[in-house]
């Protein structure tokens, strides 16, 4: 089987949950003996033609064709302008390849002007698949300024490939409600989860101890909500008889940061073993976004025995319940500051019989190994 896995980068040449997404695929279809042409770029300062982030076995099964993404531009929507240019360079690239594939596996924008040309009858090949992360621009927008932009300019190209694409992949959730929503077919629609490596998850929790520790991990982009649960630490009492604090990993502007002795930040941790080791002695993962996919970010502490409280958006509620975790409504300051006084006050028993859940939870369903079967079951 040759499958065309056309990506906007993978990790870590490029940064991002949506990298990563592609770097697994790659990887764990390569494992599998599937023949690979994986169409990138590098936006990093490593030797991206030595693929040395895959194993030596897996590169037998990968092709690597690189195909840079243009300069960026001046003007408002030069993003969607050089995505589109950039969809004509990877079409140039792969044209004479065509035939030989046995599916066009296409991430954001990457295949747009091969859905094009399929569309119009100019070119024939396998079927395409189509792989939004998130579908953002159809989700709340944190400012005004946030959703002109999915307005204007995002929204008419992203429901014009999901409706041309042979196969539009979901994460689940609310995304599946979103593509339905801008009229793709049901019979069109794939869900497949996003997952971690059956190697990393914990066997067993941490008990959760004297101190309750929660933790944000990420960079500061205003979708986050990092603004909204700045404000409610704020406004969460100090009088609580359990001792709090409030871990945070990723580059937060100082100006960002809270003068609060529950607080602590730890900066950028590009260590994986460190960064692990950190996740693993918190308790209680905070994501509070206006928009998501499937955020790595909550794979990940699941996998590591964290609980999880998170804003109903994307796919969460596919991995973030009752049973595994605190799903709130919206990243409202109060809305997020009420339901950490619930956990603060909650029993040690009911904190890790979540914690619990979560893991068990990732171990049966969202492991790597199990969803690339999924995958190429499909394909075939």
């Amino acid at each position: 089987m040759k499958i065309a896995l056309i990506t906007d980068g993978i990790w870590p040449y490029v940064l991002g949950g949506m990298q990563k997404h592609s770097y697994y695929l790659c990887k764990y279809l390569a494992q599998k003996k599937v023949q690979v042409h994986l169409y990138h770029f590098n936006q990093s300062t490593y030797d991206i033609p030595k693929l040395e982030f895959f194993t030596l076995e897996e590169k037998q099964y990968i092709t690597s064709i690189i195909v840079d993404f243009p300069k960026g531009g001046a003007l408002p929507g030069h993003y969607i302008r050089n995505s589109y240019a950039h969809s004509k360079l990877i079409f140039e690239a792969l044209k004479d390849k065509l035939q030989s594939y046995d599916f066009i596996y296409t991430k954001g924008f990457t295949g747009w002007y091969l859905i094009e040309q399929k569309n119009a009858g100019k070119i024939k090949c396998a079927k395409i698949g189509v792989k939004f992360h998130g579908y953002e621009m159809f989700q709340k927008a944190p400012d005004l300024k946030t959703k002109l932009q999915h307005v204007s300019l995002l929204r008419k190209p992203v429901k014009e490939i999901s409706q041309t694409a042979d196969v539009v992949f979901s994460y689940g959730g609310k995304i599946t409600e979103i593509i339905l929503s801008i009229g793709v077919d049901p019979k069109h629609i794939i869900e497949l989860p996003s997952g971690v490596e059956h190697n990393t998850v914990l066997k067993e929790i941490r008990p959760t101890g004297e101190t309750l520790k929660f933790l944000f991990l990420g960079r500061y982009e205003r979708r986050k909500g990092i603004e909204e649960l700045n404000s409610a630490i704020q406004l969460l009492s100090k009088d609580h008889n359990r001792k709090t604090e409030f871990h945070f990993i990723g580059p937060i502007p100082t100006e960002k940061q809270l003068k609060d002795i529950r607080v602590i930040y730890h900066g950028e941790i590009r260590d994986k073993i460190k960064l692990t080791e950190q996740i693993k002695n918190c308790d209680v993962l905070i994501c509070p976004s206006w928009s998501e996919g499937m955020p790595n970010v909550i794979l990940e502490a699941m996998a590591n025995g964290l609980t999880v409280l998170a804003t109903d958006v994307g796919a969460v509620n596919v991995l973030v319940n009752d049973k595994t975790g605190y799903l709130i409504s919206n990243s409202n300051p109060e809305v997020i500051r009420s339901m950490l006084d619930k956990i603060i006050t909650s029993r040690d028993k009911e904190i890790d019989a979540k914690k619990h859940n979560a893991l068990d939870l990732i171990k049966e369903k969202f492991v790597w190994e199990i969803l690339i079967e999924k995958l190429i079951n499909f394909v075939k």
